[in-house]
């Protein structure tokens, strides 16, 4: 009787054990490098690439008549003099204006056109996006040298009950053409200030935050 007195002791040790490592959130599983709070280097980052509801002007050299201001609509399509429903959405500012121009040259001789980026959505492929145990989730438009606490920042940080140290951040890796998932340290970088819990972020990447379970 003694020994399994001692045996259930032990068990309950155990378990205690595990649930208080639990509460501590310790993140589990592959983590990114850590970036500095302030980029020793900035620099240009990917090409931007035109969303639905972007906000573009096109300008027309000479011929101010057949420019204008237009928002892409949700099908990703535009309208100017002259062109109607022109595809927008995946290409960049100077790829439209190319299209634009290949279009205006049947009514004008060369015509020069520039793409010019206004107010900016962008596709998802060039978005970040925050969703769980937050503020206020949002998809936030990707910056160059974005890093998460940057994120965290635009979505107002963690919620009441946001277990931080138990959030992921999924990203498509293009090389292999997969997802892969990531633990982030969201606890130790807004609560402790644990520089090294700051990351790089990456156009597309999907920051998810879960609440605590106590």
């Amino acid at each position: 009787m003694p020994h399994d007195r001692l045996t259930r002791l032990m068990a309950g040790s155990a378990l205690a054990s595990l649930a208080l490592t639990g509460c501590a959130g310790g993140a589990n599983g592959p983590q990114l490098p850590p970036a500095s709070f302030v980029a020793m280097q900035e620099g240009p980052g990917e090409e931007y690439v035109i969303g639905p509801l972007d906000e573009l002007t096109v300008f027309v050299w000479r011929n101010p008549e057949l420019g204008a201001n237009v928002q892409v609509r949700p099908d990703g399509r535009i309208t100017t003099p002259l062109i109607t429903d022109m595809p927008a959405v995946g290409k960049t500012p100077s790829m439209l204006a190319e299209d634009i121009r290949l279009q205006l040259s049947q009514y004008i001789e060369e015509p020069l056109v520039s793409v010019i980026v206004n107010k900016f959505a962008g596709t998802f492929s060039q978005q970040v996006r925050v969703v769980g145990a937050t503020e206020k989730p949002a998809s936030i438009p990707y910056r160059a040298n974005m890093t998460l606490l940057d994120a965290m920042i635009a979505v107002g940080g963690l919620s009441e009950y946001a277990a931080g140290n138990k959030a992921r951040l999924i990203r498509f890796d293009k090389e292999t053409g997969k997802q892969r998932e990531f633990a982030l340290r969201l606890g130790d970088l807004l609560k402790k200030g644990e520089s090294k819990a700051n990351v790089m972020l990456s156009p597309g990447d999907v920051i998810i935050i879960p609440e605590s379970m106590f």
